[in-house]
C-alpha cells in the first residue's frame, strides 16, 4: 500500500501577492493586465485570486491604495516633512527622478501610467486616476497658497499656475522615464524645474 504523504498546505501571502500584483499593473496598464497574467504573476488559479481580493477592479483597487502608501508615498513624506512648499516640491522632484527610474519596478508612476490608454469599458478606472492625480495637484496648490499667504513667497505668486507647472513636469518626468530616461536625466530635469521659483518670486 503506497502512503500518502501530507503535509501543511502552502500558506498564501496576501501581501506579497498584493505586490506582485502591483507591479504586474504598472509594468502591463490596467486594461493590457488580463486575469491570466495575475493568476500567473500570483502563481494562484482565478478562484484563489477571486476569494483573496474580488475581481480585477477590486484588486485594483487595492493596488491603488498600497501604491500610495509604498512606492509612490515620497510626495506625500515630503510635503508632510519639509518646512516650505518649495522644500517640499524640490525634494519631490529629486525623489521622483529617482523612483521612477529605479531598477525593482517599471518605470515611470503607477497613477500616471497606468490608464493612459483605456477602452470605454474602463472609463471609471481611468477617471479614478485623473481624480488623485487632479487631488495631488491641489494639495501641491494649497501647499504654495499657505506660504504665499504666510509671507515665504511673494504675493504675487500664482499658486494655481505654479502647481499645474510642477504637476506637468512630475507627469512627464513618469512618460520620460517609460520611454528609457535615465536617473541622471530626470535629475536634471528637476533641477532645471526648481529654477522656476526664482522666477515666481520676481
Amino acid at each position: 500500500m503506497t502512503e500518502t504523504r501530507r503535509g501543511r498546505p502552502r500558506s498564501f501571502d496576501r501581501d506579497a501577492a498584493l505586490e506582485q500584483a502591483l507591479l504586474t499593473f504598472w509594468e502591463r496598464g490596467y486594461d493590457a493586465t488580463s486575469v491570466s497574467d495575475l493568476t500567473a504573476a500570483l502563481g494562484i488559479g482565478a478562484p484563489s485570486l477571486y476569494a483573496a481580493f474580488g475581481d480585477k477592479r477590486s484588486l485594483f483597487n487595492e493596488v491603488i491604495t498600497r501604491y500610495q502608501a509604498t512606492h509612490g508615498a515620497f510626495t506625500t513624506r515630503a510635503l508632510e516633512e519639509e518646512p516650505t512648499a518649495r522644500d517640499a516640491i524640490t525634494r519631490i522632484l529629486r525623489e521622483a527622478a529617482a523612483e521612477y527610474t529605479a531598477t525593482d519596478h517599471a518605470p515611470g508612476c503607477l497613477i500616471i501610467s497606468a490608464t493612459q490608454n483605456t477602452i470605454p469599458a474602463s472609463a471609471e478606472v481611468a477617471e479614478q486616476l485623473r481624480a488623485i492625480r487632479q487631488h495631488n495637484l491641489e494639495v501641491l496648490r494649497d501647499h504654495i497658497q499657505a506660504d504665499v499667504d504666510s509671507g515665504v513667497l511673494a504675493v504675487s505668486t500664482d499658486a494655481q499656475a505654479l502647481a499645474t507647472y510642477f504637476a506637468a513636469t512630475i507627469q512627464g518626468m513618469s512618460q520620460q522615464a517609460r520611454d528609457g530616461a535615465s536617473r541622471a536625466q530626470l535629475q536634471q530635469v528637476a533641477e532645471l524645474a526648481n529654477t522656476v521659483w526664482d522666477a515666481a518670486a520676481a
